[in-house]
């Protein structure tokens, strides 16, 4: 009896008393990698890297190459070529898991990878777990049975996406219609691999970046450990939100290892700190359950757009137990807001609003890609840089460009602080998608993991299919092609599968599963309602400028309802393109040049002097190349986002392509790789200003409109001033406005007699200017001879205390950059314009001393470098 006594105290000794609570164990050390010996040939070509070396997870195989010096720098020269052989090899990671008993005396442990990119097949002590197809996917597997106590081996092999693609790829007659061909010869012309895998398309390559096709563990991945229920998603929808009261719903998918009770306790934290709580007790199946728990605020704050309000977040939590104490939690924050899409018809078509809380915003923003090559090393410190950059520019809106990655949670939750919308695409590039349900079944499960994960963040305002499939189907050149050779029942059935998953799968994971967020087939579409990429309905893409080589002035043609995507060019600034090149490379016909810039296969920079020589001259050398294509950019993408601002109510947005760099070269950004503004950040800082003055001159004669984003009336004068380059005054009008709300209005059209009175057309301006409590608020100049001007010495003078700079202006000065050779310095403001007899005080942010910044100074105008006095 005794004995037996013993042994029954000893088993209930070593049987939990009740559910512990689900434990997360990081896997980010004690990882390797190398060639997978079963690539015979890349093992025998590369020694050094089919020798077990230390990897970084998260991270891919080529930064572990990168970091272990046996592949440079791709970013560097011409060194993108020499690393193009690790996306066409085979990779093995591996890692040590000790797992003690008390793990595995759990009733569940779970190996979970965030993402595997992207052929990955994962093996635990031997034996296979699972084959991963889909970057943009969670993977998740049981390993309990497969665990032993101590070390166990996990090794999880790629497969190079391209080498396991192409064998179906070459046999096809007609293959899907893709983005980029490669420059590098591992894939023929036409014959692209990348429509065909759920990876981050621009990796193969962009007008803007390089080709790297990055594998490996991207992700965080980690073991799991659980008893009766774990928490699986975890959702927050708004059921109804009024002045007094906002009617919240925590949404938990639940899964559980047998059926039980479990109460699901939801905790409110407001803005204030108080806290509002909630709780359900409810019987879940074995397997999966949904379980939801209403929740009521009372006297609700509302977020707001930059420009609009404030931005209070609440923060929710649920906690999941099973009668004797917390077994999982979960928590977001988010914030309360209204948001619709109105699409009202009228005599241009159908519009194309955002309202956030009743208030119709018109948007104003850019496009953002990805900010490296390699997401995993992208600190939140560069995503917070160019984030910040948008709001200091006035911006309220970012597009999330669909041929990236679902991005790092710190991105939405930056956004959430400081305001900015967010329109995210689903990861769709550009190029025709399989017809096959396998391939639309791996989207839904990522579009309904990535909606889950990021729905609750009150910045995504709008949830879009795809970036230029549907409009690429429909209009470019090689899809009508490949239409026509296909033959029409092959034509509609890959139609008909887009459509499917544009138009049913995203959709149902978007309104479903974020019910409070707009979403759109895709970019630019008409809602499937008319033809994609039209004035009248729907969003834009507008690339006859640039693309097509029509003058900037083809801005000016028509008023879209929503420009989603229009750009130009430039090159970055000097100390960006030093990081790549050398002085003997500083020509934009260099092998090195070229090869960062990625238009027209590395031909763009033809495009860009095309733009200079129409707007400006002929540079005189690769530095005045470098900032005449800024000033270009700045100057072409300042008349096209007034303009469409003016456009007002018919236009209600205006994203320029694009804010950022994945890498540095010449590109569309506005900010370049390492943070640094061009000439474009700056004016957008004016030309997305609250109140604006616009003054658009085509065919000899200016419109001036006047723009107001204010909530309430503002007293204003408008004025226009024209005088010669010297300051000399030649005429002055003034005319009293009240700005109505949330408005745009055309206030004059001056023909050039009038406008000008008679000057010199070589040595005239006119400046319109929008005066607000005796304060300047927005001013545009405007000359009838820009190209032939004779712009004089501006006879600048700088004078120096601290910090700040002071520049004074004797004549005209255009385009006034201010430049610190190879210092880290940034000015306040730049690419400013000062008129005769002007002065402007800027604070310059650097770690120089004033006497080091005073002997590097360079203030460039579009009359030359200039000479400054102090």
């Amino acid at each position: 009896m005794r004995r037996t006594a013993l042994m029954l105290l000893a088993a209930v000794a070593a049987t939990p008393a009740w559910s512990a609570p689900r434990t997360s164990v990081v896997l980010d050390s004690g990882w390797s990698m190398r060639i997978d010996p079963a690539d015979t040939a890349a093992a025998r070509a590369r020694p050094k890297a089919a020798r077990w070396l230390r990897a970084t997870v998260p991270g891919s195989a080529q930064t572990d190459l990168m970091a272990a010096k046996i592949v440079p720098d791709p970013y560097k020269g011409l060194n993108e070529a020499k690393i193009q052989w690790v996306g066409l090899t085979d990779w093995q990671y591996r890692t040590t898991l000790k797992m003690t008993s008390e793990q595995l005396a759990r009733d569940h442990v779970d190996l979970v990878f965030d993402g595997l990119d992207t052929f990955a097949e994962v093996r635990l002590n031997g034996t296979k777990l699972l084959a991963a197809d889909n970057a943009h996917r969670r993977w998740r597997v049981p390993v309990k049975a497969v665990l032993k106590p101590g070390a166990n081996e996990l090794l999880v092999t790629f497969r190079s996406p391209i080498r396991t693609l192409q064998p179906m790829v070459l046999k096809a007659a007609n293959p899907l219609p893709g983005e980029y061909d490669s420059m590098f010869g591992d894939e023929p012309m036409g014959k692209q691999t990348s429509p065909y895998i759920r990876k981050p398309k621009y990796q193969y390559g962009w007008d803007w970046g390089p080709r790297i096709v990055t594998q490996g563990i991207w992700r965080p991945a980690r073991i799991e450990a659980w008893d009766d229920a774990r928490i699986e998603a975890f959702r927050v929808t708004q059921e109804a939100l009024t002045r007094t009261e906002a009617r919240l719903s925590a949404e938990l998918d639940v899964v559980a290892g047998a059926e039980r009770p479990v109460t699901v306790q939801v905790a409110v934290t407001g803005p204030d700190g108080q806290v509002t709580q909630a709780a359900r007790t409810v019987t879940v199946a074995a397997g999966a359950s949904h379980v939801a728990v209403p929740v009521s605020i009372a006297n609700p704050q509302r977020w707001f757009p930059a420009g609009y309000g404030a931005q209070p977040l609440y923060t929710v939590k649920a906690t999941l137990s099973d009668g004797t104490g917390a077994i999982d939690s979960a928590q977001r924050r988010t914030g309360l807001r209204t948001v619709e899409l109105r699409r009202e018809k009228d005599a241009q078509g159908r519009g194309f609003a955002f309202v956030v809380n009743g208030i119709p915003v018109f948007a104003k923003g850019a496009n953002l890609i990805p900010f490296d090559m390699f997401p995993a090393r992208v600190p939140e410190s560069q995503i917070r840089t160019v984030m910040a950059g948008a709001r200091d520019a006035n911006m309220n809106m970012i597009r999330v460009w669909g041929g990236g990655y679902y991005l790092d949670d710190a991105f939405y939750d930056i956004a959430d602080q400081m305001g900015l919308m967010v329109w995210q695409d689903f990861m769709f590039g550009g190029a025709v998608t399989p017809p096959d349900r396998d391939f639309r079944e791996t989207v839904r499960i990522e579009a309904e993991e990535q909606v889950d994960r990021l729905q609750a963040h009150p910045s995504i305002v709008m949830w879009a299919g795809n970036n230029e499939v549907l409009s690429g189907w429909a209009n470019w050149s090689d899809r009508i092609a490949y239409k026509k050779a296909v033959g029409a029942d092959e034509q509609e059935r890959i139609g008909v599968g887009m459509a499917v998953i544009f138009d049913r799968v995203l959709r149902d994971a978007a309104e479903r599963r974020d019910p409070d967020a707009v979403y759109w087939p895709g970019s630019p579409s008409s809602n499937y309602e008319d033809k994609p990429d039209i004035d009248g309905d729907g969003d834009r893409h507008y690339w006859d400028v640039w693309g097509g080589k029509k003058p900037v002035e083809a801005y000016l043609d028509s008023c879209p309802r929503f420009m989603s995507e229009y750009g130009l060019q430039s090159m970055p600034e000097m100390k960006t393109i030093r990081s790549f090149a050398t002085d003997a490379d500083f020509s934009p016909t260099s092998p090195v040049m070229k090869a960062h810039q990625k238009f027209l296969k590395g031909e763009g920079n033809d495009r860009l002097l095309f733009y200079i020589r129409e707007k400006y001259r002929e540079p005189r050398d690769f530095a005045e190349f470098v900032y005449l294509s800024q000033m270009m950019q700045a100057e072409g993408i300042e008349l096209a986002a007034l303009h469409h601002r003016a456009c007002r109510p018919v236009t209600m947005g205006s994203l320029f392509w694009q804010i950022n760099d994945v890498w540095p070269g010449a590109s569309w950004a506005s900010i370049d790789y390492y943070g640094r503004w061009k000439a474009l950040q700056f004016r957008a800082r004016h030309f997305y200003a609250p109140l604006a003055i616009a003054a658009a001159r085509k065919d000899g004669a200016t419109k001036i409109s006047l723009i107001s984003d204010a909530t309430v009336p503002t007293a204003a004068v408008w004025r226009v001033r024209t005088l010669d380059v010297d300051g000399k005054a030649l005429a002055t009008t003034e005319t009293p406005a009240t700005l109505a709300p949330l408005s745009a209005t055309a206030v004059a059209t001056l023909p050039d007699a009038t406008l000008f009175a008679g000057g010199d057309p070589a040595r005239t301006i006119a400046v319109a200017e929008l005066v607000v409590e005796g304060r300047v608020t927005s001013r545009a100049l405007v000359s009838a001879a820009p190209k032939t001007m004779t712009l004089p010495d501006p006879g600048l003078t700088a004078k120096w205390a601290g910090d700040r700079l002071t520049l004074t202006a004797s004549k005209l000065a255009r385009a006034v950059w201010i430049d610190f050779g190879k210092l880290e310095a940034t000015p306040s403001d730049n690419a400013f314009d000062l008129l005769p007899g002007e002065s402007i005080t800027v604070t310059i942010a650097s770690k120089e001393s004033e006497a080091a910044l005073r002997r590097a100074l360079t203030v460039r105008t579009l009359a030359g470098v200039a000479a400054v006095k102090s």
